[in-house]
């Protein structure tokens, strides 16, 4: 299996926090992004395709308190997070072939859960995409672990006007080398030292921003 970031999940209590949090930690206004009604959340997003980051973005999601209980734990265990200051939280992953991509990480001892089909409406029509979401709503590896998806149709960062922002780097810690070797996951930096589960570098209006996760 061969994958590529897709994007960074940047997690919030709510999005007018993600909102403030983005404008004074890496100097620009997130643009709009959508409701996702079967998982009760909903956000807002930024292009951060680059020649190395192709179709990459970032999303600012929440929980959203206008939307009813899914019936069911929300995606990137954002149930269990505990409040706090917005933060880098999870990475996706892209793959053309997501159900053989579920299937090399159950081989190497990872569970992402069935794939879902997923949609929402944007300006540009609706999106459509088929992504992992584990039973329990949790994320594998500490975090590091990137669930997948498939988009079946236009992907949102061809219609992303440039945000100012860019990919620079980004390191996982703490994955298997059979996870590693099972995700095929190029341009990231896989380690095996001690340190936070996920960390970005982005090129900004302030110069480079570092982000890090904490290990869940």
């Amino acid at each position: 299996m061969k994958t590529t970031v897709d994007h960074l999940v940047i997690a919030a209590d709510t999005l007018d926090d993600g909102v403030v949090w983005c404008e004074a930690t890496l100097g620009v206004t997130p643009g709009p992004g959508g409701r996702h009604a079967f998982m009760g959340t909903h956000n807002r997003l930024l292009n951060l395709s680059a020649p190395d980051w192709p179709l990459c973005y970032l999303e600012i999601i929440a929980i959203d308190p206008a939307a009813p209980h899914p019936g069911r734990p929300r995606w990137f265990g954002l149930d269990a997070r505990t409040p706090g200051p917005p933060a880098l939280w999870h990475v996706v992953a892209r793959t053309p072939a997501l159900q053989a991509g579920v299937a090399a990480l159950r081989a190497a001892g990872h569970d992402l859960g069935e794939p879902m089909a997923a949609s929402r409406e944007s300006p540009q029509g609706l999106l459509r995409w088929q992504i992992t979401v584990r039973a329990d709503g949790r994320m594998g590896g500490g975090g590091a672990l990137p669930t997948l998806i498939q988009w079946g149709g236009p992907h949102p960062a061809e219609h992303l006007p440039a945000s100012g922002l860019g990919m620079q780097s980004l390191a996982l810690r703490g994955l298997s080398p059979q996870a590693v070797a099972a995700l095929g996951l190029s341009g990231v930096d896989c380690r095996t030292d001690a340190g936070p589960a996920l960390s970005a570098a982005l090129v900004t209006p302030r110069g480079v921003v570092e982000l890090e996760s904490r290990r869940l």
